[in-house]
């Protein structure tokens, strides 16, 4: 004990220091732990602050968008007035107050007498009704919330707060594509883009203001159901396709565009269960929505436009029930394992419900209905002009010209394929929608001039994606380029020691010189193949010459997209403005003061004969009953009107006798120097007429030589037209200077063949200041006191509503 007391105290001792030395690195490690996790909360802590912050800048960017979107339409309005613009949007306009005044059925049921005399339009089922819907419900939540607010302001509010909903449905969308910068690049590219402001400006109280939206944000929504799966997405996919559907026709582009892309992810060999839960749910609730718009009806089952989603329906049915048999047919061991009960149950029920479909296929195409016209021009854009003039006579459906791109996109239309190019490098399901969004709308745009409205965002979305991807490209190495410089050196270092290590492993162990060779052939290939993939780094003076050269485009397209929204589109057509030869600015109301003598000296009941490009206008702010307008249903009714114009005056009064008019009313711009006056739309007048009725042929009013012309090289069935007569009635006693001739058209620039014109069976009744509008009372045969219209060659006396002769003789100078 005596001996082995000192070695156990030895031990003990030497125990206490080591559970001492134990305790001492457990306290280190526990330290050194608690430090690194406090570290990791840090880190995690500052990230989460950093990406709080970062949401909230993107909130903050998103605002300012937004207020850029809506305040840079409000140029008219500060210009002018709170007015309507162009002719569609009054009939929109006076539907809304009809809404707001008689309630959402009593809307539905509305039957307009005032229209399309003597037959009417049940305006409820003639009209998408999204955009009605929208600002009654708009003006009906602020009166609730005790904000009065005219209907009248709502409407011409409306497309501009549009806008700003669209610039965030763009940066949603292109979020889901890419990244929050490229998706904040699409919303502030859409907000001003001009190819969209040309229809969202203050005032243009149209349906593509909220079906662009429509549009955008039905995409985003497709884009994330097809990536994500669910039900949720497809669901309100198909709500926000019903939305599109009830707002504008161009419903059927996303109709047509949403098969298209599922049939592209199925050839492409990318086909998922999401597709077919994002698809299946789409076409089954979006068909079923659609066909509760009483102006659609059941043309989504019957209308060939639909055919593209009733085939991918099928197709894809198909696709899986393939699926599903090559599945089984890949079993091991197949004979044994082989479920032959379980295949011909299959077999049966796949044969009946393929049978099912093609019996519904059959039976939709029995009573299938043709294309429209308007897409059939989409194919071919010689068919309108062949077939259908009175579509080709729009402005609109004629094929755009180069310069209207880049005026619309400025530098967007260059971006364009690179930024198709990106997706399909890309490859991703969402990619390829933008691509196939891109290609589509840039075909249809090139062919009708109104297609340039959907081809502005599809630009944006790609223009932001290209220009994202190369500011990625040279920021990201600019901002880091020490760090890359340094990461890159070190891998290279590495990557050295390693050879150099492999190189001795290899000298140390046997093996023979073939193998050896053959490895090292191998791995030095290898080595090139990895040297050949480095990525070159750049230096710092290209990154910031490529970002100068950016932000210049950048800041060139914000300048371009203010101008043409302050001096192109932001004028509207019932008011025009002109500059004296001091600068002074001359305000010309010649539309509004006519429609309103229209309304105060013409009886409630009168009748009032137009082309139809005015009949909108005139029943919303004259208050009158017309014979044709702007919707343009019954062909044969308006080409009734135009050989009226195209008729000498004694066949046009027993035209416009049958027809019931009262008043006959025309556009003349030749003091002013306004070329869309009537004279410049009359072949279009003489194509629809001659469309129903082969006796009005259109070369009888042209010259000899094939020429258009009004001076005395004009036919004399053109000379003794209506229209020719009412437009130049008077005009030759009109001389605009003393070195040139009297009755010179300004805007034809020759004088007029027929100096001595004389009316018998219409008389002047008034005519604007600037000779815009010229209005004529029909003689009817009870007008027993009125003397014969042969021997008078100026028009009675009449006081107007100011009290100053209806007929104003306008002295040179003030001409």
């Amino acid at each position: 004990n005596s001996v082995l007391d000192p070695i156990k105290q030895e031990t003990d001792h030497t125990g206490e220091i080591a559970n001492s030395h134990t305790m001492q690195q457990n306290d280190a490690s526990s330290s050194t732990v608690s430090a690194q996790r406090g570290g990791v909360l840090r880190k995690q802590s500052e990230e989460k602050e950093d990406s709080v912050m970062d949401r909230l800048l993107v909130v903050v960017i998103l605002a300012f968008i937004c207020v850029i979107a809506f305040a840079s339409r409000l140029t008219s309005v500060l210009r002018f007035e709170s007015v309507i613009h162009e002719f569609d949007p009054y009939f929109n306009f006076r539907s809304t107050k009809t809404m707001v005044e008689q309630g959402f059925y009593g809307f539905l049921n509305w039957f307009d007498e005032s229209s399309w005399y003597p037959l009417g339009r049940i305006v409820g089922g003639t009209l998408y009704p999204g955009l009605i819907w929208t600002s009654g419900l708009l003006h009906y939540i602020l009166n609730a919330l005790s904000f009065t607010i005219n209907v009248r302001n709502v409407c011409v509010f409306m497309a501009p707060l549009m806008s700003a909903n669209t610039a965030l449905a763009s940066y949603f969308l292109v979020r889901e594509m890419k990244d929050n910068s490229a998706g904040l690049l699409a919303a502030i590219f859409v907000a001003i883009v001009p190819g969209y402001m040309q229809r969202s400006v203050a005032g243009s109280y149209d349906n593509e203001g909220v079906a662009i939206f429509a549009l955008i944000f039905c995409f985003f929504l497709w884009v994330r159901s097809v990536r994500t799966g669910s039900m949720m997405w497809a669901t309100l996919c198909s709500l926000s396709y019903f939305y599109m559907v009830s707002s504008w026709g161009g419903y059927v582009f996303i109709t047509n565009i949403i098969p298209l892309h599922a049939g592209m992810i199925i050839f492409l060999g990318k086909y998922t269960n999401r597709l077919y839960v994002a698809y299946n749910v789409w076409y089954a609730m979006g068909t079923l929505l659609a066909m509760q718009i009483p102006f659609i009806g059941l043309n989504p089952i019957r209308a060939s436009e639909h055919l593209a989603s009733h085939a991918m329906f099928i197709g894809m049915q198909l696709y899986v029930f393939a699926l599903y048999l090559n599945k089984l047919l890949k079993l091991r061991a197949f004979v044994k394992r082989f479920d032959w009960q379980r295949t011909v149950r299959a077999l049966v029920v796949g044969t009946v419900v393929l049978l099912g479909v093609l019996l519904l296929v059959m039976y939709a195409l029995r009573n299938r209905s043709p294309w429209g016209g308007r897409l059939y021009s989409l194919f071919d854009p010689t068919y309108a002009k062949k077939h259908i003039p009175i579509i080709a006579s729009v402005s609109e459906h004629q094929p755009t010209a180069w310069t209207s791109y880049f005026f619309d996109m400025h530098g967007l239309i260059l971006l364009f394929p690179v930024g198709v190019v990106y997706c399909f490098h890309r490859g991703t399901d969402e990619t390829h929608f933008a691509a196939l969004f891109g290609i589509t709308s840039m075909y249809f745009s090139s062919v009708m001039t109104r297609m340039v409205l959907v081809l502005a965002p599809a630009c944006c979305v790609l223009g932001a994606l290209a220009i994202s991807d190369l500011l990625h490209s040279f920021i990201i190495p600019f901002r880091h380029h020490d760090e890359l410089v340094e990461h890159v050196r070190a891998k290279r270092e590495a990557q050295a020691e390693r050879k150099a290590a492999k190189a001795a492993k290899r000298a140390s162990a046997p093996s023979t010189p073939s193998s050896s060779s053959a490895r090292s052939n191998g791995k030095s290939s290898s080595s090139k193949q990895r040297d050949d993939k480095e990525p070159a780094r750049v230096s710092a003076e290209i990154c910031l010459i490529v970002t100068a050269v950016v932000l210049l485009f950048l800041c060139s397209y914000v300048y371009h997209c203010t101008w043409a929204a302050r001096e192109m589109y932001s004028n509207p057509s019932v008011i025009m403005q002109s500059n004296d030869r001091f600068g002074n600015r001359i305000i010309i109301d010649d539309f509004r003061n006519a429609y309103y003598w229209i309304r105060q000296n013409t009886p409630e009941d009168a009748k009032i004969m137009s082309w139809w490009d005015y009949g909108y206008q005139l029943a919303a702010m004259a208050n009158r009953t017309t014979l044709v307008d702007n919707n343009t249903w019954n062909n044969t009714h308006i080409a009734q009107v135009g050989k009226a114009f195209a008729s000498n005056e004694k066949q046009a009064y027993e035209i416009v006798q049958k027809l019931h008019a009262d008043y006959v009313l025309v556009w003349f711009g030749s003091v002013l120097g306004y070329s869309g006056d009537d004279i410049a739309k009359f072949l279009w007048m003489v194509r629809i007429a001659g469309s129903v009725d082969p006796t009005v042929k259109e070369k009888d009013y042209l010259s000899p030589q094939g020429a258009y012309v009004v001076s005395d090289q004009a036919p004399r069935k053109f000379l003794r037209s209506l229209m020719y007569k009412l437009c130049y009635y008077r005009w030759s006693s009109i001389q605009f200077s003393q070195w040139q001739e009297k009755g010179m058209d300004r805007v034809r620039s020759s004088v007029i063949g027929d100096k001595n014109i004389r009316l018998k069976y219409f008389e002047e009744a008034y005519t604007s200041e600037n000779w815009l509008v010229r209005i004529y009372r029909v003689v009817h045969p009870d007008d027993c006191a009125l003397p014969d219209r042969s021997t008078v060659s100026g028009p009675p006396d009449y006081i107007n509503y100011q009290g100053k002769s209806l007929v104003r003789k306008m002295p040179i100078k003030e001409i």
